[in-house]
């Protein structure tokens, strides 16, 4: 029984949460503020971000922001589907890993290319010191990247899924 549905709702189920909570704020929040959620640790903020993940290149140049960020996101997306085309048998936690950050990387590439910029709006900090503002998308890469780090360390079974 193919597990490939599973993933492919997984990967839906990501988009859809990020689109929804991404156009969620962006309706009930204005621009630039912040609501507090948990005192000294957690807001929900609005902000722009024309960077990629974390603001990372948010001060580049136009061209840099809007040929060579969307073309390396597309680049990775097609990577991606690439290693899952040759990689049928990849397991289960590399699988999901992959389709974590696929869902991710498309959600924030549909923002890039439908307003220039992704919505970032979970705020976690402590005391004076924050991460940068984030989203779902960028959740879900995250997460997936240390899905696909620590299935890079476990052994692999032996064909029928049996381990003597």
């Amino acid at each position: 029984m193919s597990l490939y549905p599973i993933y492919g709702i997984l990967g839906a189920a990501v988009v859809a949460l990020d689109r929804w909570s991404k156009l969620e704020v962006a309706e009930r929040l204005p621009l630039y503020s912040s609501q507090t959620i948990v005192e000294g640790f957690f807001n929900i903020v609005h902000t722009r971000n024309t960077g990629i993940a974390f603001s990372l290149f948010a001060d580049a140049s136009p061209p840099v922001r809007n040929v060579i960020l969307p073309a390396v996101s597309i680049a990775a997306v097609v990577l991606i589907v690439y290693v899952f085309a040759r990689s049928p048998d990849a397991g289960r936690m590399s699988t999901a890993a992959l389709t974590l950050v696929l869902a991710g990387a498309a959600g924030n590439l549909y923002d890039r290319f439908a307003y220039g910029y992704v919505v970032d709006f979970l705020d976690v900090y402590i005391g004076a010191r924050h991460w940068p503002a984030f989203n779902v998308a960028d959740s879900s890469i995250s997460v997936g990247a240390a899905l696909l780090l620590i299935a890079s360390f476990r052994k692999p079974r032996p064909p029928g899924g049996k381990t003597s």
